[in-house]
């Protein structure tokens, strides 16, 4: 069956609602940048005339100024942008980092410069994606045994780099 075009309308009902508390007046809301976008756009939500500067190595907490309430039995998983990533070697140093739904303080990103020069943050500066994902949660069972596989108890490597 081909591709049809996608129509909005028909997935809005069926689409989890994201609440948003704002802190600052000044906070840009999380926004799919296109139609086939994964994930929405984080911004940093800094004070009028402040950024944030990382020099290389180093990690810091950028506030987006507001509160998420992710639905139950949702996840907001926070990952990195790949254009400050490949452009700057700005990232997250937990990837991707969870948001859970019962979580209430204010959404922050950590972010890590694995770069080799300085990169300041500002304020409205996209800095990270936010994609809200379906959460299974399984049950726990001791066992006596495990059946066997292939791999067996191979870790790290064990089936091949190349």
């Amino acid at each position: 069956m081909p591709d049809q075009p996608h129509d909005p309308s028909t997935t809005a009902s069926l689409s989890p609602l994201l609440r948003i508390k704002l802190l600052d007046p000044r906070a840009i809301l999380p926004a799919y940048q296109t139609d086939g976008s994964a994930g929405m756009d984080l911004a940093a939500c800094l004070p009028e005339g402040q950024s944030i500067t990382l020099p290389p190595g180093e990690r810091a907490l950028i506030p987006c100024g507001y509160v998420l309430a992710i639905p139950h039995g949702y996840e907001g998983q926070v990952r990195p942008r790949s254009g400050l990533a490949s452009k700057f070697g700005v990232t997250l140093p937990n990837t991707p980092g969870t948001i859970d739904s019962d979580y209430r303080g204010q959404a922050m990103v950590s972010l890590v410069n694995l770069g080799r020069e300085t990169f300041t943050v500002t304020h409205a500066m996209r800095i990270a994606q936010l994609v809200i994902a379906p959460v299974t949660r399984a049950r726990v069972a001791v066992v006596d045994s495990l059946e066997d596989t292939a791999r067996g108890s191979g870790g790290f490597g064990s089936t091949g780099t190349h």
